[in-house]
C-alpha cells in the first residue's frame, strides 16, 4: 500500500535535489579556489578561512532554497520572481561576509627599500625615509560600500545560476512525475473502460445460455439440460478466473469458445457446425480475454437460431506481416445476416470498443455481409506473443 508523504518530505519533496546542487555548485567553486593554490604551491595561503566561507555560502544558498520552497510555491514563473528577488539579499549578505572576513587582517607590507637595524627605511641615497601606512579600519569604512557593491555583482550572479538550475532540475522533475501520474491515469482509466466492457459481456452470454436452458428443460430434454448446465460450470469457472484486462493467449480464446459453443451444441446439435482454421505458430498470439465471445454469440443468435439448415461457425487466424487477422463468419441465410446487422449493438460494438481502447489506432474493426452469403466480422490488430 502507497502511504501519502508526510513531514518534511510533503512540504520539500525535492530536498534532496537541491542538497545534491547546493553542495556540488559550492564544491567546484571551493576546487577553482584551491586547484591554482595547488599548482602554483602556494601553501602559504591559508585553506581554512575559505573552507568557512565556503560553509557560510552553503547556509545562505540553503536559505535561499527555503525561500523559493515556500514563497514560491508550485508555480514556475512565481518561483522565478521569487529567487531573482531573494538572491539580491544573499549575495549581499555574503559579500559583507567576504569583506569582514577576508579583508579584515592587517595589510602585507611591500619591501620597497633597504632597511638598517633599526628598523628604518633607506632611500636609494642612504636617506632614512618613515612609511606611513594607513589604518585598516580607516581603509574598509571608506572603500566598504564600493566593495560590497562589487563584489555583491559576482555573488548575485553566482547564487542566480543556482536557483535557475534547482528549479529547472526541479520543474523537469514535477514535470516527469506529472506525466507519469498522467500515465498511470490513463491505464487505469483503460482498465476501467475495458472492465466496464467486458462485464457487458457476461449477462449478455448468461441471458442468452439461460433461455437456452430453459428451451431445454421445457421439451423435457433432461439429459442435454444438464450436459449444459455442466458446461456452464465449467465455462465460468475457466472466465472468472481471468482478469477483465489481461491478455490471454489465442489458444486459450478457442478453449473458451469451445466451452460456450459445447453449451449451444446441446440446444442446435444438428443445426451448428463449428471450423476452427488457425495455424500452431499463432496458438501463442495474444488477445484480449473473451474478445471473440459477443461474435461467437452474435453468430448463433442471428445465424443458426434463425435459420433452418444446418449453420456453419468459421474462426480463422491469419498471420499478415506482423499483424493477427482473426476472422468470425457464418453463412446463416441473407435474412438473418440483416437481422444480425440490425441486432442490439451490445456484441458487435463492444469487440470494436474492447479493441480501440487496448490497441488505439494500431486495431481495426470491420462487419458485414460476406461473400458465401453468410455474415463476417474482421478484426485486425498488431500480433503480440507470449
Amino acid at each position: 500500500m502507497n502511504f501519502p508523504p508526510y513531514g518534511l518530505r510533503a512540504q520539500f519533496p525535492d530536498l534532496p535535489l537541491a542538497l545534491k546542487s547546493i553542495a556540488g555548485f559550492w564544491l567546484l567553486y571551493f576546487a577553482t579556489l584551491v586547484a591554482p593554490m595547488l599548482l602554483l604551491d602556494e601553501a602559504q595561503v591559508p585553506i581554512g578561512p575559505r573552507l568557512i566561507g565556503v560553509t557560510v555560502g552553503i547556509i545562505l544558498t540553503f536559505l535561499l532554497y527555503l525561500v523559493i520552497r515556500r514563497a514560491g510555491g508550485e508555480r514556475l514563473k512565481v518561483r522565478i520572481i521569487v529567487a531573482a528577488v531573494a538572491c539580491l539579499p544573499a549575495s549581499a549578505i555574503f559579500a559583507t561576509f567576504n569583506l569582514a572576513f577576508f579583508l579584515y587582517r592587517p595589510l602585507v607590507h611591500t619591501v620597497v627599500a633597504e632597511k638598517t637595524q633599526d628598523g628604518t627605511a633607506l632611500r636609494p641615497g642612504g636617506q632614512p625615509i618613515v612609511v606611513q601606512m594607513p589604518a585598516m579600519q580607516d581603509v574598509l569604512r571608506e572603500r566598504a560600500p564600493r566593495l560590497i557593491a562589487n563584489d555583491m555583482v559576482t555573488w548575485y550572479f553566482f547564487f542566480a545560476a543556482w536557483s535557475s538550475f534547482y528549479i529547472a532540475m526541479s520543474s523537469a522533475v514535477q514535470l516527469r512525475d506529472a506525466e507519469r501520474r498522467a500515465a498511470g491515469f490513463e491505464r487505469q482509466a483503460q482498465a476501467a473502460q475495458l472492465r466496464a466492457l467486458r462485464y457487458q459481456v457476461n449477462p449478455h452470454f448468461l441471458f442468452n445460455t439461460l433461455n437456452s436452458l430453459s428451451s431445454l428443460i421445457m421439451s423435457r430434454r433432461a439429459q442435454e439440460a444438464e450436459t449444459m448446465i455442466v458446461n456452464l460450470s465449467a465455462f465460468f469457472r475457466s472466465t472468472l478466473a481471468i482478469d477483465p484486462t489481461d491478455d490471454v493467449t489465442l489458444s486459450e480464446e478457442i478453449a473458451f469458445q469451445m466451452l460456450y459453443l459445447d453449451i449451444e451444441k446441446a440446444r442446435f446439435p444438428a443445426r451448428l457446425k463449428v471450423e476452427i482454421d488457425i495455424a500452431d505458430p499463432l496458438q501463442d498470439a495474444r488477445i484480449p480475454a473473451l474478445l471473440l465471445q459477443p461474435l461467437v454469440e452474435n453468430a448463433i443468435k442471428y445465424g443458426v437460431a434463425r435459420a433452418n439448415d444446418a449453420v456453419t461457425l468459421t474462426i480463422r487466424a491469419r498471420d499478415e506481416n506482423g499483424r493477427l487477422r482473426l476472422i468470425v463468419e457464418n453463412d446463416g441465410t441473407f435474412a438473418a445476416v440483416e437481422e444480425m446487422g440490425r441486432g442490439t449493438g451490445v456484441g458487435l460494438p463492444n469487440v470494436c470498443e474492447r479493441l480501440a481502447a487496448r490497441f488505439g489506432n494500431a486495431a481495426s474493426c470491420s462487419y458485414g455481409p460476406s461473400t458465401a452469403g453468410g455474415f463476417l466480422v474482421e478484426l485486425i490488430m498488431p500480433l503480440v506473443r507470449e
